[in-house]
């Protein structure tokens, strides 16, 4: 709080003050998402919250017939804007994934006869769904409410960091009930529940947990439920009809009032008689370890039943963390846009670990989180790239227990490997490359983490050498992936040579020379897949020769991951003069890029991949997709910075916006923000690993960053307007910036970056 009044003093005594407000909250519009992909996520939470409590719109399951459904992309955090219907309101959501989990513990309230069935979107009143209308319908940091309309119930969520908080406000009722449906869940299919326990304690008091199997094979979550208002029965029913063995609870009656149930597709009610407009509140602590943990971090957390403070507390917590950067933007919608981001880049990773610090490793084991902060859910493929950068700068601390969590994953894996996707005691496997040796490199090289660099070292040794994953023997081999062993094998060796130079730096930084000349040889592999032939990146196949039939336009079965040939033949961060001088030099590179900005790319070439829309496109290229994040600050090394500075501020007008389909695709646990959020200053890791970042044209008139080291960075565009795009001058700390790049040591110090912008 002491750097947040620093930074209001300092303003005080600048223009900036002018337009700077108490408070920041007021610019976060969670509802700001995709709305056509569905990754939005509207609901309460505070910054990286293990409880993210949120509608959800519908019950689509993952597969139907035995074939997956595609409709179910459109719920990957559970909610889709334009659905008329909710279903409940469920305690653990991904922000902006492309593939999902969790929905985890969902409750509904309503009234009437007992049903415990979620009914249809076209027939809610044949189940516990509810019709609303967005005009009833209020998100800000933290909060959130709706009215549901089928039966007149105000719904109000706010949390702590492990309790979600419900405040139902009821019509007069003697039928009055809160549903809990632990068969709900988000990529939900048949078998997906292993098995879920429920003791009522008392007529106040549940507790429980939940195993599932899926994106995360083996997560079990424990619970407590506590209410502010004694319940006068309940029931349960369990949707199982296909168990063979029942075993002798059956000489119990279980579906009235019985305190000890278990099986794999409970349904609960907790019935009331309520007065009109009663409010009737629910606390619900979530814990990765024990039913004992998740009542224990209720009791710290929320010992109280006071709604107001809670929803407070934790919009003082985002005023915290939103102060690290205070902006004076042109518009009040570049400033949503902006402090939207903000709270983007604040939901994911989360913390996985009770008040005790205990949590759940790899292993299965419950460990003890000793001197960090334990967290789950790390989309390293989209967040190495500018999210994680963007920590050690503002929010370095946290980025150190980041690090920290990703070296506990690999001292528990069986492999081992450090994580590759985080998510909940599992990794998940998805998407390519190695990348939290970006993180783990990056971090360490720039005096973020803390902890023992030699062992972080050989952990991202031993990931890159392990061999039976995803093709990297042959990598190692034969200095690239073959075709005939994966389906994408080009962007795999790109991605596995960024990641062999981060370690190749670090090995530098400790003087292991020996890991040095083995890791920067492997980060040249790139070039193995370029054709020269064709001027792009290819398939090629053990042989030696490359793939014959080939199309560099096609975003599926052409050796590449969620884009095409065009975007990810410039994915060599680490050596983009490299490339170019491969590419045929300045000139050629430059016409590659004005093309790929001005093309059109039919429908039809990304037809079959769910990840790409139309809406993150410009001519051919997909903003929408992290893989091309770096390639408008290309123009920088051909000579042609003023073009970096128009693409720079076209994307930003063009990909984020205010309202429900705000951005141009999912935001990907942060990236798509932290892109924003760094752009919008007017600087850019390229290659995270590096030192540098690589200077665009900023959308801010000024901004005051708060380091997280004590000191701020003054960030001032002069001449600042819509037209106003080029940068004529870049002065820092009273010297003109040369190169159009910014290196760490210089920027971590702080001061003043200065641009003077012209037409």
């Amino acid at each position: 709080m002491k750097t947040v009044l620093k930074a209001l003093f300092l303003l005080a005594l600048t223009p900036l003050a002018s337009s700077a407000q108490k408070s920041l909250v007021q610019y976060v519009k969670p509802i700001i998402g995709t709305a056509k992909m569905g990754h939005t996520f509207p609901g309460a939470t505070v910054p990286f919250g293990a409880v993210q409590l949120s509608p959800d719109t519908d019950t689509i399951p993952y597969s139907v017939g035995g074939k997956y459904n595609p409709d179910v992309y459109k719920y990957c955090s559970g909610y889709q804007y334009s659905d008329k219907t909710i279903v409940g309101f469920s305690h653990t959501h991904f922000s902006g994934t492309g593939h999902s989990d969790l929905g985890d513990f969902l409750i509904m309230p309503t009234v009437g006869p007992v049903q415990l069935n979620p009914g249809t979107a076209d027939h809610p009143e044949n189940g516990y769904r509810s019709r609303f209308n967005h005009a009833n319908e209020q998100a800000e940091a933290n909060y959130y409410k709706v009215k549901l309309d089928e039966k007149n119930i105000l719904a109000e969520l706010t949390t702590s960091t492990r309790v979600g908080f419900h405040r139902y406000t009821f019509p007069k009722a003697d039928d009055a009930h809160i549903i809990f449906d632990l068969t709900a869940g988000i990529y939900n299919y048949e078998d997906k529940n292993v098995w879920t326990v429920v003791r009522v304690v008392n007529d106040t008091l549940i507790t429980g947990f939940r195993q599932t199997t899926g994106w995360a094979r083996t997560r079990t979550v424990y619970f407590a439920m506590a209410f502010s208002k004694p319940f006068k029965s309940y029931g349960s029913r369990n949707g199982e009809q296909n168990q063979v063995y029942r075993g002798f609870w059956r000489k119990f009656n279980q579906t009235e009032n019985f305190p000890d149930l278990a099986g794999r597709k409970l349904r609960m009610h907790f019935d009331f008689s309520t007065a009109g407009a009663e409010q009737v509140q629910v606390k619900f602590a979530i814990s990765p370890v024990s039913m004992r943990n998740a009542l224990q971090n209720m009791q710290q957390e929320v010992p109280h039943w006071n709604f107001d403070r809670v929803r407070q507390e934790g919009q003082n917590l985002w005023e915290n963390e939103l102060n690290k950067i205070i902006v004076d933007v042109p518009t009040r919608e570049d400033k949503i846009n902006f402090y939207t981001a903000m709270y983007h880049a604040a939901l994911m990773p989360t913390v996985y670990m009770d008040v005790n610090g205990e949590y759940k490793g790899l292993d299965q084991e419950v460990h003890q989180a000793k001197g960090f902060t334990n967290y789950t859910s790390f989309s390293l493929w989209d967040t190495f790239r500018a999210f994680h950068p963007y920590l050690n700068l503002i929010n370095p601390s946290r980025n150190a227990d980041m690090v920290a969590s990703m070296m506990a994953h690999y001292q528990q894996s069986a492999l081992p490997m450090l994580p590759i996707w985080s998510h909940y005691a599992n990794d998940n496997w998805c998407m390519s490359g190695y990348h939290s040796v970006s993180v783990v490199a990056d971090a360490i090289l720039k005096g973020v983490y803390k902890g023992d660099a030699m062992a972080a070292l050989e952990a991202c040794v031993k990931t890159a050498n392990s061999r039976n994953y995803e093709g990297i023997g042959h990598y190692i081999d034969k200095g690239y992936l073959p075709s005939e062993y994966s389906g994408t094998s080009v962007s795999n060796t790109l991605e596995y040579a960024y990641d062999d130079w981060c370690i190749a730096q670090l090995a530098k930084k400790l003087g292991k020379t020996d890991v040095y000349n083995t890791f920067i040889k492997r980060a040249g592999n790139w070039k193995n897949v370029y054709d020269p032939g064709i001027g792009f990146m290819r398939p090629k196949m053990a042989d030696g020769s490359f793939k014959k039939d080939f199309d560099v336009l096609k975003t599926d079965g052409q050796g590449f991951i969620e884009g095409n040939a065009w975007n990810f033949s410039l994915y060599v961060p680490h050596d983009p003069e490299g490339m170019m001088t491969l590419m045929g030099g300045k000139a050629r590179l430059e016409r590659y890029l004005d093309s790929l900005f001005s093309m059109h790319l039919p429908d039809e070439f990304f037809a079959h991949t769910e990840d790409i829309t139309r809406e993150g496109i410009i001519g051919n290229y997909v903003h929408g997709n992290e893989p091309a994040h770096h390639v408008a600050y290309l123009y920088n090394i051909v000579g042609q910075p003023r073009k970096t500075q128009e693409k720079i501020r076209m994307i930003l007008k063009n990909q984020y916006h205010n309202g429900p389909d705000g951005l141009g695709g999912n935001d990907d646990c942060g990236q798509m923000s932290a892109w924003y959020i760094f752009s919008s200053l007017g600087f850019y890791p390229v290659a995270p690993a590096s030192d540098e970042y690589w200077l665009g044209s900023p959308a801010i008139k000024s901004a005051l960053i708060q380091l997280g080291n004590g000191k701020t960075l003054r960030v001032q565009a002069i001449n600042q307007s819509v037209k106003n795009v080029h940068v004529k001058k870049v002065m820092f700390n009273g010297k003109v910036v040369e190169d159009y790049k910014l290196k760490f040591p210089d920027l971590i110090q702080g001061g003043e970056l200065t641009y003077y912008m012209s037409k």
